[in-house]
């Protein structure tokens, strides 16, 4: 079974690691004007032209859709709301994001889905075709999958040693033992570090689940100067490659990011300008008080509503 973390022991974690997160481009200060709590997405649909929806936690909790997302989401479309989906979801190669919402009965269209995955294969074209990716990846993954030259890591320690660089799609099959073969291969010979999924939790149906980025900060916690490059909330390349789906003709702060995590979904959308909505039933901060997570964190959404 997958490692799972407390929400409050995820909120410490991602408190601990912000350094090394963007930049805010202001100060967070205190506020002593709390966010406005809202009942539903309906109430701030004015506020907006887009929409850019976190997966998990607002639309779905593992593969379960949340009561009332889908509807919600055909409202908007109706009004004639741009609508998007920006996931750190990594396990899953682009024709399985499409798939897993069509199942889920949601109507985006391909190109309305931006996974983390995607925007980081993009770049990985840097390295060059001779370029050999160790992969940290889900069950049933296939090397025809992606266009470099991979080799998945299991429990082998020679192939640590022989590959150029590391490629983090999914923790569904890592475990503390994996964990230390890379750290120790990393302090002999650093080497490029790519992670294609930022959360440190993810919320499923058996708690908050540890992600790539819990174990990628690990890592630049064990060895020292070891540089990992992020793809996802909340890092630039996902934020470039949405609003150039948006388009210039919608000023950034039409935008809205609707998402349950401070650290990723909130904190992408202040560095870029975006409005951000927090929802706080289902996800990262479920049974938790939103306010008092914000203002332990200083990181102030828009507003908040309890679903969409």
């Amino acid at each position: 079974m997958k490692k799972t973390l407390t929400s409050r022991q995820a909120f410490e974690r991602y408190e601990a690691v912000r350094e090394r997160f963007p930049a805010l481009p202001f100060a967070d200060l205190p506020t002593s004007t709390p966010v406005p709590q809202v009942p539903h997405l309906e109430a701030v649909a004015d506020q907006y032209d887009a929409f850019v929806f976190d997966a998990f936690g607002v639309l779905n909790v593992g593969e379960v859709p949340i009561e009332g997302a889908v509807e919600r989401i055909a409202e908007l479309r109706a009004q004639g709301k741009r609508l998007f989906v920006l996931t750190n979801a990594a396990s899953y190669a682009f024709e399985q994001v499409v798939e897993k919402f069509i199942r889920l009965g949601f109507d985006f269209r391909a190109e309305e889905l931006v996974s983390s995955r995607a925007v980081c294969e993009l770049h990985l074209s840097h390295w060059g075709p001779d370029f050999q990716w160790g992969v940290i990846a889900p069950t049933g993954f296939s090397a025809q999958e992606l266009d470099q030259s991979v080799v998945a890591l299991a429990d082998e320690p020679a192939l640590y040693d022989a590959v150029d660089g590391f490629l983090f799609l999914s923790s569904e099959c890592w475990t503390e033992a994996r964990q230390d073969l890379l750290a120790g291969s990393l302090a002999k010979a650093p080497r490029p570090v790519v992670v294609a999924n930022p959360d440190l939790v993810a919320p499923r149906e058996i708690g908050l689940t540890v992600e790539p980025g819990y174990y990628a900060h690990d890592l630049m916690d064990r060895v020292t100067g070891l540089q990992v490059a992020f793809h996802g909330k909340p890092f630039p390349s996902v934020y470039d490659h949405v609003e150039a789906l948006v388009g210039p003709s919608y000023p950034v702060s039409r935008i809205a990011m609707v998402g349950d995590s401070l650290h990723t979904d909130i904190w992408g959308a202040m560095v870029r300008g975006w409005g951000s909505v927090l929802v706080s039933d289902h996800g990262f901060l479920k049974g938790q008080d939103p306010m008092a997570a914000i203002l332990e964190s200083r990181l102030y959404p828009s507003c908040i509503v309890p679903q969409i």
